[in-house]
């Protein structure tokens, strides 16, 4: 995961976001990855490059590392990864200094997407991107039909078993460029443009 480092943006507006504790626990979540299927990692042994190898993490949750074969790696963090190769290669190698590095997330493609639903020309199902708004979700599924009402719309949100749901008066955004319910989106996130009562 990118790290981003702003430059004199001092006076640019901040994106809304709810108020929940979803910050909190996304950061929680980004430091404690755990690996899964299909995701690849690259073994970075110091001054060993012979045992410095990028692999896929197979269906049965395995890597193969070579001297030591294979290693558990589904359901682990990085970090921990490292120190079971290490304990593993100090059989081999006086003091190995390991490093694991996600270098592709695949696993969880479909846990990070952004759905966007219901009175909008083309329902979608994205890619989460940093910094991604619910105006830019809905524009990217080519703006409401003629039949929406924007001033409906529902964010929903799942905080472990909970959901929350927002209140989005996205007609307000696109029409008067009132920005305060243009909220941050999240992994997971399910934006629902409802049709109008007739």
């Amino acid at each position: 995961m990118a790290a981003f480092i702003m430059v004199g943006c001092e006076d640019m507006p901040r994106v809304p976001e709810p108020a929940d504790d979803t910050a909190q626990l996304f950061a929680s979540i980004e430091g404690s990855y755990r690996i899964g299927v299909d995701d690849r990692v690259q073994i970075a042994v110091w001054r060993n490059p012979e045992l410095s190898v990028t692999a896929p993490v197979r269906p049965d949750g395995k890597i193969s590392v070579p001297i030591i074969g294979d290693v558990e790696a589904g359901g682990h963090t990085p970090s921990e990864v490292a120190e079971i190769i290490k304990k593993r290669l100090s059989e081999y190698i006086r003091d190995p200094n390991v490093a694991v590095i996600l270098t592709e997330l695949r696993s969880h493609e479909f846990l990070s997407r952004v759905r966007v639903t219901g009175a909008v020309r083309t329902p979608r199902s994205m890619p989460h991107r940093q910094g991604m708004t619910v105006l830019d979700a809905v524009l990217e599924a080519g703006g409401v039909n003629d039949f929406a009402s924007p001033n409906r719309t529902k964010l929903y949100r799942k905080v472990k078993d909970k959901t929350n749901v927002f209140e989005v008066d996205l007609g307000d955004i696109l029409k008067k460029g009132r920005l305060e319910t243009n909220y941050q989106l999240r992994p997971g996130d399910v934006v629902t443009v409802p049709e109008r009562l007739f």
